[in-house]
């Protein structure tokens, strides 16, 4: 195989792995609450909103110690144990216990750090100049495809159940496990690429050896000093909407539908629909603004104002659909209309809005990951942590006022940062803009 060749191998089998992984964790993160609500025991009392909570909390802190942890035993080892801890957390649903669900979201926010850090380094190994825009939308496609497996999965296993029962629970848990450990033992078909000059972008890998091997403490100081940038500062307010928006679509929306029981429909199995379309909305965006690289030519302000327009129109769609208590509502569903005049749950227009809130956030996703490659591509590996810093951090804390706030309240959070995190994305833009005309000039 020629060592390009090998290079694009490397990154379809990684896209694989996470696509496996991910169509089990994915949607075991959109499901969970709908299944603890479902659970009849009087001795658990977790709640998903919690548990995704902590996982994002602790994968944000543990930033600073991933990159020296991939330093140490390689990205293939370390994408293979973050993905077995992955496994493990799926596999508590089996038998549920408060104390193991909690510890295991523990492990799974450590985890996710050093996962997602092995894959950039993978990436930028397995790239070029001229291919690491290629390659990141091959594997942005593939991963995404995660969740169209596993929701579909969902509904067929869940279509007709009004009520999970603790069978229907652990066979697809189990199931669901099974997955996840296909795509770990998939990260050992990943082949060492040839040393070459031009095997990564410029400067990429010894930017990326520096920054693995330095200790977590410089790190973390470097990515602090970047963190006060006046153009981070201004991203960290889109980078912060993203983490909000994937708590709702994530999550929450899912729980929403779950939820809308009493109007006659399938609710339950219209979570795995949901994400479905939420994944269409994913691969589609990722695709045409990512893979075919088409929205260079017109700049990324226009993505990003398309992404919160898409948005926009969900948030007021779900608002005259789904009942207010809907995040909150018990396991057989919630009592309250939406609106009034609306009499009934529209099951078109909740499908609808799952995937303009994919589109969106792959509109939104794209661009961030593009400006921040582009205005610190010299320090790529500090940037990408604050990035993951940020919107970890974010999405904890929606998971966290999910257990108390209504739709109506979360979904007026959404469209604030929204429009604040466009605003600051345009500036940035600007200013991206700007200073690319004058390095030019001169």
């Amino acid at each position: 195989m020629s060592p390009e060749g090998k290079k694009l191998w490397n990154i379809i089998v990684l896209g694989f792995g996470f696509m496996f992984m991910f169509t089990a964790f994915q949607t075991c993160g959109n499901i969970e609450q709908t299944v603890i609500k479902s659970f009849n025991s009087t001795e658990f009392h977790g709640s998903g909103y919690t548990s995704m909570a902590i996982i994002y909390g602790v994968f944000s802190a543990s930033n600073l110690i991933a990159p020296s942890v991939v330093a140490v035993i390689g990205p293939q080892l370390s994408m293979f144990f973050s993905g077995l801890l992955y496994s493990c957390y799926i596999a508590v649903f089996i038998y549920l216990y408060t104390w193991s669900f909690y510890t295991a979201s523990v492990l799974v926010g450590v985890a996710a750090a050093v996962l997602w850090t092995a894959q950039g380094n993978v990436l930028a190994i397995n790239s070029s100049d001229s291919t690491i825009g290629r390659n990141s939308g091959i594997f942005w496609s593939l991963m995404q495809f995660s969740l169209f497996f596993g929701n579909l999965y969902i509904y067929c296993s869940w279509h007709g159940h009004v009520h999970i029962t603790d069978l229907d629970r652990q066979t697809v848990f189990i199931s669901l496990t099974v997955i996840s450990l296909v795509g770990c033992f998939l990260f050992f078909l990943i082949r060492k690429p040839d040393p070459e000059g031009s095997s990564a972008p410029e400067g990429a890998e010894s930017l990326l050896a520096s920054s693995l091997l330095t200790p977590g403490f410089m790190f973390a100081v470097k990515a602090c000093k970047m963190f006060v940038t006046k153009e981070m500062l201004l991203l960290s307010v889109s980078i912060g909407y993203t983490g909000l928006e994937l708590t709702f679509y994530s999550g929450v929306y899912g729980t929403c539908i779950g939820a809308m029981t009493r109007f006659g429909t399938d609710a339950k199995s219209l979570i795995g629909i949901s994400g479905i379309c939420i994944g269409i909305g994913e691969i589609l965006g990722g695709g045409v603004f990512g893979l075919l690289n088409k929205s260079s030519r017109f700049g990324r302000n226009p993505v990003v104002l398309l992404g919160l327009i898409t948005h926009y129109v969900a948030f007021y769609l779900i608002f005259l659909n789904i009942a207010s208590d809907a995040p909150l509502a018990p396991e057989g569903g919630t009592d309250l209309e939406a609106i009034p005049f609306l009499e009934s749950f529209i099951v078109w227009v909740a499908l609808f809005c799952s995937f303009l809130l994919g589109l969106g956030d792959s509109c939104f996703n794209t661009q961030l990951l593009s400006i921040i490659g582009l205005l610190f591509r010299d320090n790529s590996a500090p940037a990408f942590a604050v990035f993951k810093f940020i919107q970890s951090i974010m999405a904890a804390v929606a998971f966290f006022y999910s257990n108390y706030l209504l739709l109506h309240w979360q979904l007026l959070i959404l469209v604030v940062m929204g429009f604040l995190g466009s605003v600051s994305f345009f500036v940035t833009e600007w200013v991206a803009q700007s200073s690319r005309r004058d390095y030019d000039r001169y």
